[in-house]
């Protein structure tokens, strides 16, 4: 074979299999998202976050966690988080608040954005991270896996690390509505049909056990969330009457069929561009 051929099939293979891009300048921003095809961290100039005094109603969580991330932003021990629990009551917020929190006390740290999707990639993302001495928060929203879902192995190189370890400058914190990352339903069905029940899902269930901190979050109660929504009144500037906002608020949730961080926002969105205020 020529060494035309030769260069032809080393285009080729170039193109099919991109080179990763180099590495970020990490002094420049916060925050990252890993992307795949090729492997980069794209920067992100703004974090979209909340502060973290305005998240109502998860205060045993948001102590916990900030503490957890202050001693690993320190240098210390620190455990993967698991925020688990009710969908729009502030999980990915509040991971969000607490790095912004952490930074505003003097500790650097990045936050890097992982999607679910690319967990099979995240061996070479450790790979990358591993040689800096910045430290690293790793992020994942909404983590779940399904019946037939491969993902969660590849978690198991960020949680356990293989033999070479998780390294000393990475922690993984994620978010679920499911406690145990995959569905009731799939859990008792693996146990009805297998041969050994207590085996069938014992992988997939234990994969949640390999967080040091299981945070739950639940459902609000209606002072809660009339106490988010006034709270975010008062940040913003907004002024509104007490029975206005009480009976507008609760039609608000009632339309929803739920009350929620999420809906407490959704409601407040809407009063302060009636109000003509930016948020």
């Amino acid at each position: 074979m020529d060494d035309v051929a030769l260069n032809r099939i080393a285009n080729a293979l170039e193109r099919m299999s991109p080179m990763p891009a180099a590495a970020p300048d990490f002094s420049a921003v916060d925050g990252f998202v890993w992307h795949v095809d090729p492997d980069r961290l794209e920067p992100v100039a703004e974090i979209n976050r909340v502060a973290i005094e305005l998240l109502i109603g998860v205060d045993r969580s948001r102590k916990t966690l900030l503490a957890n991330t202050i001693q690993f932003a320190r240098g210390l021990p620190a455990n993967n988080a698991l925020l688990w629990g009710s969908r729009g009551m502030g999980k990915s917020s509040l991971v969000k608040a607490v790095h912004a929190e952490v930074l505003k006390r003097g500790l650097p740290l990045k936050i890097v954005e992982l999607q679910r999707e690319d967990l099979p990639s995240v061996s070479r993302l450790m790979n990358l991270l591993r040689v800096r001495r910045e430290r690293f928060l790793l992020f994942c929203d909404d983590l779940s896996f399904s019946h037939d879902d491969q993902h969660y192995k590849s978690l198991k190189a960020v949680l356990d690390g293989g033999i070479e370890g998780r390294p000393d400058n990475v922690v993984f914190y994620a978010t679920s509505n499911r406690r145990h990352l995959m569905p009731r339903d799939m859990i008792e069905n693996e146990r009805s049909s297998a041969i050994n029940p207590s085996e069938a899902v014992e992988e997939k269930v234990s994969l949640s056990d390999r967080f040091g901190l299981w945070l739950g979050f639940h459902p609000c109660t209606q002072d809660e969330y009339l106490a988010m929504i006034r709270g975010y009144c008062n940040a913003f500037g907004v002024v509104v009457d007490a029975e206005t906002l009480l009976a507008e608020a609760i039609e608000w949730q009632a339309t929803r069929g739920a009350r929620s961080g999420r809906v407490a926002w959704q409601y407040f969105t809407d009063l302060a561009g009636r109000k003509g205020v930016s948020v």
